[in-house]
């Protein structure tokens, strides 16, 4: 049965609110506001203002700043529709700092960008490593029968080899190790396209210079419909051969080069500063892809050192993962590894680099901060190089993989056990790269500068170790209700 309801539209004044007075204290943001280490994060973001002795305007604080990026990375959403959700919601009013509930905006869209180039990189990764510590010891007082003991995963053989450094230092936990890219968003780069690009640009810059000349002198040529047509020839083929592929790269080439040509005739007579900063800065990004394209174009190549797929962001480079889905990938290279479920960022650049050279690195962190080192290290095939095993067998850690020199019959089932277990237990920081991507936009890093692009990264690293431990906690209290359940269960039924 269906109540129809009147078709009168309340007014907002006669809407009835249940918070008039307070918020739920079990609210997923109330909680989540109780684990960040709010002051030890302001003490950092303090330092970079100047002191109030030498004037300046008042900065905003550092939960408004923070809390907002938070929000905007747990729910994905873009800066101006982040500000309209805290203006919405009195929870996230409250997460950032605010007093009390406000109608009107707390700050202007266009902050977000100053937070995030404020709290960089370095800010985030050392809150994420405040909140995993802290998170850690929290597990630890709540759950005092955890066991880093692993039965028959331990490589009976290093035991009896040569003497290890440090032999004093326990052997505990496991570290996972692996790296990941993380896209920027962009079009998929092919050599044609970026070329039209930067003619196309091109031809504005030379509309801006002309501009003063415009009547008395005769605008340089650019033949812009003549190469608009012959690129549009080859885009919109579906199939077509590498002759016809590069006979437009060729000419796409020929066009932009005549264009620079023509600039650099008009700046002799119009000064550069005339250009927007932007646009000159096309001009110096398009000047180095018109030399890096002629040069593969000429040796017939397609590699070159430091590769510009995109004009608007020259930061991005190629990341060949060799990954089924895309062979090969467009943004920042993070080394990631991850301890109990939690997550850090150990290395993250936009040039390719080897992560199996980062092992010792990550290990040498482990003992500074847990006092000890792992008792196996868990990471794919790269990872095992002759410096990375004989660093492991020194300090009697384990390497996962499979050993070197054919093992003896008795010992053979037991190594493939063990092999077989640690595989199965790597495939935690895969699902922590799925996790990443899928839900917190680590496919597709939105902004557009190089050092916000690597903010926006951390964050989402930093969120992702959050939500873990708030369902950690969650999980504590749910066992903690069950527990009470059947005590007073238990003591009814005595009675």
């Amino acid at each position: 049965m269906y109540q129809k309801r009147e078709n009168q539209l309340l007014l907002p004044h006669e809407f009835f609110l249940p918070f008039t007075r307070k918020l739920n204290e079990e609210n997923r943001w109330v909680k989540l506001a109780q684990l960040i280490p709010w002051d030890l994060v302001e003490k950092h973001y303090a330092q970079l203002f100047k002191p109030k002795s030498k004037g300046g305007q008042i900065a905003v604080s550092v939960r408004v700043a923070l809390g907002s990026l938070i929000i905007q990375e747990r729910l994905g959403s873009s800066d101006r529709d982040t500000v309209e959700n805290i203006t919405e919601n009195p929870y996230l009013q409250y997460f950032i700092g605010l007093p009390g509930f406000q109608q009107s905006p707390p700050f202007d869209a266009s902050l977000m960008t100053h937070f995030r180039k404020r709290l960089g990189a370095d800010v985030l990764n050392q809150v994420n490593e405040w909140i995993i510590m802290a998170a850690k010891a929290d597990e630890e007082s709540d759950d005092d029968d955890h066991s880093h003991s692993d039965d028959g995963g331990q490589d009976t053989s290093t035991q009896t080899e040569q003497p290890k450094v440090e032999p004093d230092v326990p052997r505990q936990g496991k570290l996972l190790l692996d790296a990941t890219c993380a896209p920027a968003d962009i079009a998929y780069p092919t050599d044609l396209s970026l070329l039209n690009g930067a003619r196309e640009k091109l031809e504005q810059l030379i509309d801006v210079l002309h501009a003063p000349h415009a009547g008395r002198e005769r605008k340089p040529r650019t033949y812009r419909q003549k190469a608009r047509r012959a690129y549009l020839i080859i885009a919109k083929q579906r199939r077509t051969s590498k002759q016809k592929i590069r006979r437009a790269i060729g000419q796409q080439l020929r066009y932009v080069m005549r264009d620079l040509k023509s600039i650099e005739h008009l700046a002799t007579r119009t000064p550069l500063t005339n250009l927007s900063r932007q646009q000159y800065k096309n001009l110096l990004v398009i000047q180095e892809l018109f030399r890096q394209q002629k040069m593969m174009h000429d040796t017939r190549s397609h590699r070159i050192d430091d590769r510009i797929v995109s004009i608007s962001q020259p930061h991005v480079r190629p990341i060949v993962r060799g990954k089924a889905k895309a062979n090969v990938e467009f943004g920042a290279k993070v080394a990631v590894s991850m301890v109990d479920g939690y997550a850090r960022i150990d290395h993250v650049q936009w040039d390719t680099f080897n992560e199996g050279q980062l092992l010792q690195e990550s290990v040498a962190a482990y003992r500074e901060r847990y006092g000890c080192y792992p008792e196996a290290v868990l990471a794919d095939k790269l990872y095992r190089n002759r410096a990375n095993l004989q660093y492991c067998r020194d300090r009697g850690i384990r390497l996962s993989g499979p050993r070197l020199g054919r093992p003896a019959k008795a010992e053979e089932a037991a190594h493939k056990q063990v092999e077989r277990q640690d595989s199965a237990e790597r495939n935690a920081i895969e699902g922590k790269f799925g996790e990443a991507k899928r839900r917190y936009g680590l496919d597709r890093i939105r902004a557009r500068l190089a050092d916000t692009s690597l903010t926006v990264i951390s964050l989402q690293m930093l969120v992702m170790n959050l939500e873990r431990w708030l369902r950690v906690l969650f999980a504590f209290c749910l066992q903690l209700l069950g527990s009470l359940f059947l005590f007073s269960s238990f003591a009814a039924f005595s009675v």
